[in-house]
């Protein structure tokens, strides 16, 4: 459980039951997804969604001028409020600190209350913008967009906080037990360790926490709002959908192309992503496990390809960014929207390895980037802390196993199963290891405890539980490199 902006929005997303109705992640964007305001997708996996990113602009500022603009809809004020604690106590062997037994106390709180507004335009409003024409000088995103195959949407609901209010939450770890320290003495000696930490997120009137959106598509000069989400179409019609299909791997496979011949193996992919989809369906029909391991395999096998001196740069700057992510979203937004501009810190280093000549022209380095960003932004701030811990303890494998062993026999049920962790799995995870994963695992949605391999499934840690399992497949390699 975390106590941030992210936290907050998904909890009002949750009350509210709203259909398609999305959380903004960060209060630094609160304002930027307001009615009117474009957002754009670069999708790069099947199973866990990319994050909407706004462009900067408002759909108002790119049509022709002069046209009346429908009146927006307010709600009244909606009041929410939700206060939370969790308590977790548990003898905890950790090998590096404690010989002998030990007991760790858990204790976290947080919670809000705040006040929401609805500012919406309903479908019956939205056909006065119907087929407006753009400006005559279309804004540079458009043509990086229609070059890049991305779709747009506009903002069509957004939730407002009418007070500013402060987000407040704490949290206590304590560790006792016969504590072995030799640097001062020799032998055991009883021991108690504490760390508290409080923190305070103040969110603003006007600030943003959900929203709705609909599609844009753009054909000869004129702009429509797609107002059915069933209908299947793209920003820029005409335009194949160039984004991987999951069955290629196998394919490639079948055909006997040898697993070292990445010049051949390429051009086959290239051949069978061109193949625009039949009639409106633009991905497979059924999803399952083995789609995703050949989505991620592919992925990391083309990471593999390129020289050491690249994947250590890339591995060494994203260490520095994983418990940051502000640092990440700035390096996603800008691969995203095509800027390889300058930035500070290890994402300027990425992005200027990004510009420099690739020994291996036909790996896309800024696709791959991006597949692990987009991986990465689905975990919560609290996951990304434990998997820069991970890194550290050299526990990306073993989790790696341990989140396969969880999905694959699970993948297809939509209800709650029970299921117990493989003992063989957990053993080489001891003390803080199996702290740390079990964090990882419990912030996807699982219901776990520690010492206790028995778990219940949720169809809603899915798709947290899938890009968890590839960036852990991602920094494996980079690792191992």
């Amino acid at each position: 459980m975390s106590y941030t902006f992210d936290w907050v929005s998904k909890d009002v997303v949750k009350k509210l039951q709203g259909k398609d109705l999305r959380p903004v992640k960060r209060l630094s964007d609160a304002t930027k997804f307001r009615q009117f305001d474009i957002l754009q997708k670069t999708p790069q996996s099947l199973f866990f969604k990319s994050e909407d990113t706004p462009v900067g602009y408002s759909l108002l500022k790119i049509l022709e001028p002069n046209f009346p603009v429908p009146e927006p809809e307010v709600s009244a004020p909606i009041p929410l409020k939700h206060t939370v604690s969790q308590k977790l106590k548990a003898n905890v062997d950790v090998k590096a600190i404690v010989e002998g037994g030990a007991s760790a106390e858990f204790v976290q709180s947080c919670g809000y209350d705040i006040e929401v507004q609805s500012t919406s335009i309903p479908d019956s409003k939205l056909e006065s913008l119907q087929n407006r024409k753009l400006l005559d000088q279309e804004p540079s995103f458009v043509t990086d967009c229609r070059m890049g195959r991305k779709n747009l949407y506009v903002v069509t609901e957004a939730f407002e906080v009418t007070k500013g209010t402060v987000l407040e939450g704490s949290s206590s770890i304590g560790l006792s037990g016969k504590a072995l320290i030799p640097q001062f003495v020799k032998g055991q000696a009883q021991g108690q360790w504490q760390r508290d930490r409080t923190d305070s997120v103040p969110i603003l009137k006007g600030a943003v926490l959900a929203y709705k959106k609909k599609q844009l598509v753009i054909k000869n000069n004129t702009c429509a709002i797609l107002l059915s989400d069933n209908a299947k179409k793209k920003t820029f019609p005409g335009i194949f959908n160039m984004a991987p299909k999951c069955g290629y791997v196998t394919l490639r496979t079948s055909i006997g192309i040898p697993p070292r011949d990445d010049l051949r193996r390429l051009e086959i992919t290239l051949r069978i992503n061109d193949v625009p989809p039949i009639g409106s369906i633009e991905e497979p029909a059924h999803l399952d496990f083995k789609c995703l391991q050949n989505e991620v395999s592919l992925q990391t096998e083309q990471l593999a390809m390129l020289s050491k001196d690249v994947q250590d740069v890339v591995f060494s700057s994203l260490l520095h960014m994983l418990s940051d992510r502000e640092a990440l979203y700035d390096l996603m937004n800008m691969l995203e929207l095509d800027q390889l501009g300058h930035l500070e810190g290890p994402g300027g280093i990425i992005l200027d390895e990004l510009q420099k000549d690739s020994s291996t022209p036909w790996i896309d380095l800024k696709n791959l980037i991006l597949y692990l960003l987009q991986a990465l932004m689905v975990l919560n701030d609290t996951q990304l802390d434990l998997l820069a811990q991970s890194v550290e303890m050299q526990l990306l494998l073993q989790q790696r196993e341990l989140v396969k062993s969880i999905l694959q026999p699970n993948f297809k049920y939509p209800w709650h199963i029970p299921f117990t962790l493989q003992p063989q799995l957990l053993a080489p995870l001891q003390g803080e290891g199996l702290a740390v994963t079990y964090g990882l695992l419990k912030e996807c949605g699982l219901k776990m405890e520690l010492n206790n391999p028995r778990s219940t499934w949720d169809l809603e840690a899915k798709m947290p539980l899938c890009a968890l399992y590839g960036s852990l497949s991602f920094l494996q390699q980079l690792a191992e490199a």
